[in-house]
């Protein structure tokens, strides 16, 4: 009997580890909605306080997290084998950083907010959005200038860092890509 109850217990255990697991079809939006309508409510409140565009959000949450809530950046080695931290502090659906995320906190006095909570890292995207829009006068639905921005701060965005990385600006189309796809996804099905 005690045998049972340990295995109960083990899957019990197992089955509580995905809570962070990321939707099924990543490529499709409806499906996306679908399975997790909580994402798609925190979406949408986003949407009406920042007005940042639903499919903007997913498609920038898809490249920074494949929307897995408690992603991280992989750790640096030294001689390939030595651990030595992360690349960054970025962590959660929004891959937002330590200091930006305390900025977001204070600005908007959501001082329990959460990286890891969706309804959170989408208020956090569109703050940034937003704030994005206001510094450098870009559109909330240009989503490849408003990744590029994301990427590589307001500053650097200002500099145009991005311009001497030809893989980011691939990246940045391939957002505004999925954001496109998705709108039209969301367009034709009822969520």
């Amino acid at each position: 009997m005690s045998r049972l109850l340990l295995v109960a217990t083990i899957l019990a255990v197992a089955g509580c580890g995905g809570g962070y697991s990321p939707p099924r079809d990543l490529d499709n939006a409806c499906a996306i909605a679908k399975e997790r309508p909580k994402y798609m409510r925190a979406m949408e409140r986003t949407e009406r306080r920042w007005g940042v565009p639903v499919p903007v959000q997913m498609a920038m949450i898809h490249q920074e997290s494949k929307f897995i809530g408690d992603a991280r950046t992989p750790h640096r080695y030294v001689l390939g084998i030595i651990p030595m931290g992360r690349q960054s502090s970025a962590y959660g659906y929004a891959q937002a950083l330590d200091g930006t995320w305390d900025d977001y906190r204070r600005d908007t006095g959501q001082r329990r907010a959460r990286r890891d909570d969706i309804y959170d890292a989408t208020d956090f995207m569109g703050w940034y959005m937003a704030q994005t829009r206001e510094k450098l006068g870009i559109p909330l639905t240009d989503t490849r200038n408003q990744y590029l921005a994301y990427h590589d701060g307001h500053a650097g965005y200002a500099r145009g860092s991005y311009r001497r990385k030809g893989w980011l600006t691939d990246v940045s189309s391939r957002v505004a890509a999925r954001a496109h796809s998705y709108n039209a996804q969301l367009a034709a099905c009822r969520y």
